[in-house]
Formats: C-alpha cells, structure tokens, sequence
C-alpha cells in the first residue's frame, strides 16, 4: 500500500442515561476515533481510554502520535504488536488497519481471519448499580432480554439481586461488582446467588487480589475480566477463574484478541465477550469473538443517545443490523461467510 495517512481524535458521545457501577458514574463516552486511508481507501477504528488500567485521553492520543510515522509507513497489525502496548491505542489502529486491509481487498475482515460471524446475536442489557428498587424498575423494562448485567458493589448484594431476579424470572443474569467484594463476602453469598439462579460472577475480587479462588470451589463460576487482558495473562488464571472475559480494548485490538480466544478455548476456559460503553464502531470488530462464547455483553450503543451511521440496532438484549458497511469491509463479502 501507498500513500496511507494516519488520522485520529479525540470524540465524546452522550449517553441516554447516567451509566452507574461501583467506581463511580459515567454520562458520556470518551473515544479515541483513528482512520487510516490509503488511495480513497478507509478503514477505521474506536477505543476508550480507561483510568483503571492508568489511561487518560491524552496518554492514549500520545501513543498513537508516536507510532504515526510507522503505521503511514505500512505498518501490518502484527507489527503493531511490537509498537504498542495492549490497550486502547493500540485497539483503535489495530482495528483500523483491518478495516482497512480487508477494504482494500474487497473483501470482510471476517475473511480475513477465516471466522464466521452471525447476522444476529443475543448480548447482555446492562442494569446499572442503584437501589434496589430502581434496578427492579429497569429489570422489568427489560424483562425480555434473554441476558442481564447487574452492577453491584457491597452493598445491599442479595437485595438488589432478588430484585432483579423477580423482575426478570426468566433472563439469563451476570453480575458483575467490578472488583469491589473480598473472599469473605464472596463465600457469603454464593450459595444463595446459585439459588436465584445467578449464571456467572464477573471479577468480584480486585485483580492481583485473587489468590483465594484458587481454593475456592464456587457455585456460581467466576470470570475473570479486569485479571485478564492478553493470552500472557491465561496461565496465572488458571485453576481460579472458569471463565474469561475477551475486551478489545484490553487486549489492544483484534489481532491480540483472536489469539486470547484460541488459546483459552484450547486450555478449557469458557468465554465472554465484553466492551466499554461506546458506539458500535467499537463493538463491530469484536463480533468476530463471539463463535464460541457463552456470553455476549455488547451493548454500548444501547447507551448511546445517538449512535453511529450503520450502527447496532439492539431491542430486547437482540443485536440486529450486523454488517460491513460501519466496520470490516464490504456487505458482499460479509454474505460470503454468514
């Protein structure tokens, strides 16, 4: 390829409603949008930095600075891997670059990879952390949903679950205290949790802190998502977590990602397919992870008050309007392998 130029910025989406969890609220989404165009020839990606993992805006448009004069100079995903560090910079050109190889050729980065991906897919419908009054109210809002995701943190666990619970008898549900429980309130409540017929517990111990599940013989199985990013991270899981949750912008792009799902495939790990809160340019390319997992939770557009052109259209915890024409290459292409 000839002629690439690397460009990418800062966006802010509104959210439809406040996005509550146990670190705290968010009423907008901060995404970093990178396109790559080569001949009249585009491809794009979209991260969120995230302050958890130490990320800023402003770290993250940095590093993808450093790297422009690589990736105009053609730069190929696996090389990235070498340029960058996992996380949100190297998600966004990552993804990018796909995009853009797979236009180029005219064909889908489904094609690429040689995965099939679905027209329609089943995804978690978030409930944020709130009173358990309030999170009954959404739960039956969404009540038809076939999966749900409660936020919890310490307080009120078992309240606010039941509450949900009755709202939505008939959903699949995850919960997920995003770091906040400890060994003791996990024993606690677990056999109970299994009792309301809880599906899966998502990182309920901070990462780094979770040696005592290795002992630990739970009810409800637990995956890990803040524990773990790329494949490095498969072997210290093992023996504590059942399942993994694969995010893009953890992994720092597809390319990291389709490798974390082989490997923990082959070594028995259950999956989850996870996201930030973001448009659908950020969940389109992780639709490729999703052969294979029991979990989907891809619904950031769901929060977004307005979405991107050809974006997600998701009623009822159903992604629909899956194709090539936001990310991924060309609608002809993707009929090839649906």
């Amino acid at each position: 390829m000839i002629n690439k130029r690397l460009t990418f910025c800062h966006e802010n989406w509104s959210l439809r409603e406040p996005f509550r969890i146990s670190r705290g609220v968010k009423t907008c989404a901060d995404v970093i949008h990178v396109a790559i165009n080569c001949d009249q020839v585009t491809g794009q990606g979209e991260s969120v930095p995230y302050a958890r993992y130490g990320e800023t805006t402003e770290s993250v448009l940095d590093q993808i600075e450093e790297v422009l004069p690589e990736v105009e100079g053609g730069t190929n995903p696996e090389e990235l891997l070498e340029l960058l560090p996992a996380g949100a910079a190297r998600n966004a050109v990552d993804c990018a670059l796909w995009d853009l190889m797979a236009r180029w050729q005219g064909r889908s980065v489904p094609e690429l990879f040689g995965l099939e991906v679905q027209r329609e897919l089943e995804t978690a419908i978030t409930i944020g952390l709130d009173t358990p009054e309030k999170m009954a109210k959404k739960a039956r809002m969404n009540r038809r949903a076939p999966l749900l995701k409660v936020k919890l943190d310490q307080e009120n666990i078992l309240d606010r679950v039941r509450a949900v619970r009755i709202q939505a008898p008939e959903s699949r549900i995850i919960l997920d205290p995003n770091e906040s429980w400890n060994m003791d309130i996990l024993r606690l409540v677990d056999e109970e949790l299994a009792g309301l017929g809880i599906d899966l517990l998502e990182q309920p111990l901070p990462a780094g802190q979770d040696d005592g599940l290795r002992e630990y013989r739970p009810k409800v199985p637990v995956c890990a998502d803040e524990s773990c990013h790329t494949s490095q991270d498969l072997p210290a899981l093992t023996g504590k977590y059942q399942y993994i949750n694969i995010k893009l912008d953890k992994t720092g792009g597809l390319t990291e990602a389709v490798r974390l799902r082989e490997l923990a495939l082959g070594q028995g790990f259950g999956l989850m397919v996870g996201c930030m809160v973001a448009t659908s340019l950020s969940m389109a390319p992780a639709i490729l992870l999703c052969s294979g997992a029991d979990f989907i939770d891809l619904d950031g557009p769901w929060w977004m008050a307005k979405d991107r052109e050809d974006g997600f259209n998701i009623q009822n915890g159903i992604i629909r309007n899956i194709s090539g024409n936001l990310w991924g290459g060309t609608e002809k292409a993707e009929a090839a392998v649906s």
